[in-house]
């Protein structure tokens, strides 16, 4: 299954095992009225908001022998993902940390993925119109970074896709041969989880 969604407002979403108080410009959020959000994947922490196209993939683990372990996974998802866009652009693509998509040295898709025993879901962020400086105003230098990052300030470390919504979202669609639309959405579900657990204050 690819899903695709962009956000209409800004809120900030935590990975797993990140801690609040250390990822996030609370008061700044609060100013703002940013919400704060955490995920069930790990990885670091990000701003959402209006100019960010997300994508979430649910694959069988058995589907290839490329996606028995995390690392393994990430290495044949990453080279999926640049191979879907790299056609599209001038500029070489480049896959940087260990789920990162880089132009001239900047990040513009971070991912991040969570394993069960049967499937698994990999999903991500591209930027493509997406206001840089908020980051800076709402989100601290994290407390772990990529080797490639250097220490540099978030605007100075990421950068927007020149590509519009639709051309990324047929790319993707093409790489994973997403041919048909999900007939039987499990919106009754969805719904309750978001209730009972991703908004709740004690889970985030």
């Amino acid at each position: 299954v690819l899903r695709f969604w962009e956000p209409q407002q800004y809120f900030v979403v935590v990975g797993y095992s990140n801690k609040v108080e250390r990822e996030v410009r609370r008061g700044a959020c609060k100013k703002n009225g940013v919400p704060i959000f955490r995920r069930i994947s790990g990885g670091g922490t990000v701003l959402q908001g209006p100019g960010c196209l997300n994508f979430s993939l649910i694959l069988k683990a058995d589907r290839s022998p490329f996606l028995r372990t995390i690392s393994q996974s990430n290495r044949f998802l990453m080279e999926n993902q640049k191979s879907a866009l790299q056609p599209l652009l001038t500029l070489p693509v480049e896959i940087r940390g260990a789920t990162d998509l880089v132009l001239n040295g900047k990040k513009f898709s971070g991912n991040a993925q969570r394993r069960k025993k049967s499937f698994f879901l990999f999903h991500g962020t591209f930027l493509l119109d997406f206001d840089l400086a908020l980051v800076e105003a709402l989100l601290p230098t994290p407390s772990r970074q990529p080797a490639y990052r250097q220490n540099r300030s978030h605007e100075n470390f990421l950068t927007n896709l020149p590509l519009s919504p639709e051309k990324v979202k047929e790319a993707l669609k093409k790489i994973w041969s997403a041919t048909q639309n999900l007939e039987k959405v499990p919106s009754p579900q969805i719904k309750q989880l978001a209730t009972t657990r991703y908004c709740d204050p004690n889970w985030n």
